[in-house]
């Protein structure tokens, strides 16, 4: 069958098209992905306890509840990072870490969260309302400020609000020494969570 010219004419000057676009295509960004995963290195132990604590998920303020990673260059202003950002959401590695810190303290006769609500006598309400890099300061600093509710289930009442508030210094200004810093900053937070909590409880 004879090739029709024309048509022979589009395929020669389609295939350098093809071939130009695939050479164009922007090579795929490789995102780092990081964790929160420190608990106290001195956690307070307490004579046990009959009580016990239902831990709820945390609350995250709208601009941190995602898995991007914040960061500060300019006053009033903030911008995240396109190459680097949590492996989960801040709440969901967070949590984990208030309950094994709280069972760590041999407190409580049981620490449990959702979905098992079980028998409980008092409950603990997380609000994670800062996780920021601070690049406007020298030397940068982590920044994490974590308000902690604690009620009693029986009247529904809260009976202590706590807010902890920690500004960690960077070793450098990247993003992984702001992990580093971040990992350190919330294992104060814990630290000092678990002996409110302990202070509270009676």
């Amino acid at each position: 069958m004879k090739l029709d010219p024309f048509r022979a004419s589009f395929f020669i000057i389609l295939i350098p098209l093809l071939s130009g676009c695939a050479l164009l295509s922007p090579a795929r960004t490789e995102i780092n992905k990081y964790v929160l995963n420190t608990i106290p290195s001195s956690i307070p132990i307490a004579r046990p306890h009959s009580a016990t604590l239902l831990v709820l998920p945390p609350q995250t303020a709208s601009i941190y509840a995602s898995t991007r990673m914040l960061y500060t260059s300019r006053a009033y202003q903030i911008e995240y990072f396109s190459e680097n950002e949590w492996a989960a959401t801040p709440e969901q590695m967070i949590q984990p870490l208030i309950i094994n810190t709280l069972r760590s303290t041999r407190y409580f006769s049981n620490v449990m969260s959702p979905p098992d609500y079980g028998s409980h006598t008092f409950v603990l309400r997380t609000d994670i309302l800062e996780l920021r890099q601070d690049f406007t300061a020298d030397p940068a600093i982590l920044k994490i400020t974590i308000r902690f509710d604690l009620s009693r289930e029986a009247a529904s009442q809260v009976i202590a609000t706590k807010e902890f508030s920690v500004r960690e210094p960077m070793q450098a200004r990247t993003p992984y020494a702001g992990v580093v810093a971040a990992n350190e900053a919330l294992g104060k937070v814990l630290r000092d969570l678990a002996i409110f909590v302990i202070e509270n409880v009676h």
